[in-house]
């Protein structure tokens, strides 16, 4: 498995790219579809956040908890170590792996019948998923050139917002439309009767049969990235003085990277944005259920059609933008997102807190299309400040940063604070209710239930509005990242 072509490497490509160009347009795509399956298996636990919670009675800080940690720990850890790797195997290899294990443990989650099932499930989601962005990062930056990278790596972003929104689309009408004894009757009437026998489908619900489809065609993606993508000459684009230095480790890579101070602004700002994003998007469908009454497939669909595609919209424009005003405007990767996460927050603060759908839902679409200004030009960024030698470790070490404290703390926080301020508002009244008394719907008036109900809502939705917030301090660090800008990045 090891990369037999990078040494030999002499830069043919420094002003084409690899491969001719629907090639490099195809393997883009293709990783981009990768990129949209790691997504919906890595967030499909945000639409079913509200089902599972009510299966294993849980509150919203365990919910985050499966979000957050259970996700980002493993995930981050080993992303190193395997960019490491990408900087010398073969990185088409490593992505197949991974999206085989990570689509496996996400039909698996299908199966857990406990809260610990889930979580170490969720793990094992997490193991495979460590092994998709740094290799492809790296892949992408020897097909495409540096003056087109902004846009390719834009591109490639938009699996964020995308997966989020089909695993809104597809995860939010499986679990709300269907059951267990309706897909065992299914399968029987269809020719499939004979995996019935795998399972007693009956007793399964909504959610986990969500799981196991959705998970499913990734095992199936898997074979399709290893038959079909080329491994390109490692440092293809990159000038061939830098083709003939020496390897480098990764106390090297960090002792370069330590020089680039663009790099640590950008990485901030990403971070409090992941922060934030992650803690949202894992409430946003529970928003829409608990506040404006839908149910979860218009939750979902609502959440992943409107908001996601205005999202993914606003992650290709700025890498596109970027690309097209940077010879104009050479601190362009800086501060359009500065720009947009700026204006972003005032934008949430209304779509959440007004009860017109007709005002709300125009604002989080415009919020939503702003703030994801910044994940295109994080990852051109981190693969801008070095060359080939280093390219995955970059990635990685930003990957790092931003989920360990990003993904990794932000579901957590956020349930905590919903949890908390659920708290404060049944103290708030007459009501005399605590948090164990709602939990035990059946010994409740149908007032108290009402009470439990909108503390519920209306915890979440000031919880939502203050992370928001967030969102200005973000735009100081990508605003500060173009100071130095021009100077640190390579071959621009």
């Amino acid at each position: 498995m090891t990369d037999q072509t990078a040494s030999s490497a002499s830069g043919p490509g420094i002003n084409t790219g690899f491969g001719s160009k629907p090639y490099r347009s195809y393997v883009l795509y293709s990783l981009l579809l990768v990129y949209i399956f790691n997504f919906i298996d890595r967030s499909i636990i945000n639409i079913l956040t509200d089902p599972i919670k009510a299966t294993f009675q849980l509150e919203d800080w365990q919910m985050g908890l499966l979000g957050g940690p259970a996700f980002a720990i493993l995930y981050t850890f080993l992303g190193i170590p395997i960019a490491r790797a990408a900087e010398r195997y073969n990185r088409v290899w490593i992505i197949s792996i991974a999206v085989f294990l990570w689509s496996l443990m996400t039909v698996f989650c299908g199966f857990a019948t406990s809260f610990l099932m889930l979580l170490l499930f969720r793990i094992g989601v997490s193991i495979g998923e460590a092994g998709c962005t740094p290799p492809a990062q790296s892949l992408i930056a020897d097909y495409y050139t540096p003056e087109s990278r902004a846009t390719a790596v834009s591109i490639y972003a938009l699996g964020v917002p995308l997966g989020g929104m089909f695993a809104a689309v597809f995860a939010g009408t499986i679990a709300g439309s269907l059951n267990g004894p309706d897909f065992a009757d299914f399968l029987a009437n269809n020719g499939l009767g004979f995996l019935n026998g795998l399972a007693d489908w009956r007793n399964f619900e909504g959610w986990q049969l969500a799981f196991i489809i959705v998970g499913f065609p990734g095992i199936l993606l898997a074979l399709v990235v290893k038959t079909t993508i080329t491994e390109p000459p490692r440092g293809y684009t990159d000038p061939q003085s830098v083709q003939q230095k020496e390897r480098v480790s990764f106390s090297q890579a960090l002792s370069f990277l330590r020089s680039k101070p663009t790099f640590w602004h950008i990485v901030a700002g990403a971070t409090i944005a992941s922060f934030i994003g992650y803690a949202v998007g894992q409430f946003s469908t529970s928003f829409f259920l608990r506040t404006h009454g839908f149910s979860l497939r218009e939750a979902a669909l609502t959440f992943g059609l409107i908001i996601g595609l205005m999202a993914a919209l606003g992650v290709f424009l700025s890498g596109f933008l970027a690309d097209k005003f940077s010879a104009r405007f050479p601190t362009a990767l800086a501060w359009m997102p500065a720009l947009g996460m700026a204006v972003s927050a005032p934008l949430y603060a209304v779509g959440f807190l007004v009860g017109n759908l007709f005002i709300a839902l125009p604002a989080l679409m415009a919020a939503a299309t702003l703030h994801y200004f910044y994940l295109g030009p994080m990852y051109a960024v981190a693969g801008g400040v070095v060359d080939s030698r280093m390219r995955a470790t970059s990635v990685a070490i930003t990957l790092f940063i931003v989920n360990i404290l990003g993904y990794g703390l932000g579901p957590p926080t956020i349930g905590f604070l919903s949890t908390y301020l659920k708290s404060l508002f049944l103290g708030s009244g007459d009501s005399d209710l605590t948090l164990a008394a709602c939990k035990v719907g059946e010994t409740l008036t149908e007032a108290q239930t009402t009470v439990c109900a909108q503390a519920d809502a209306t915890g979440l939705q000031w919880a939502l509005v203050i992370f928001c917030m967030g969102y200005i301090w973000a735009a100081v660090h990508y605003l500060l990242a173009g100071r130095t800008l021009k100077a640190d990045m390579i071959g621009r």
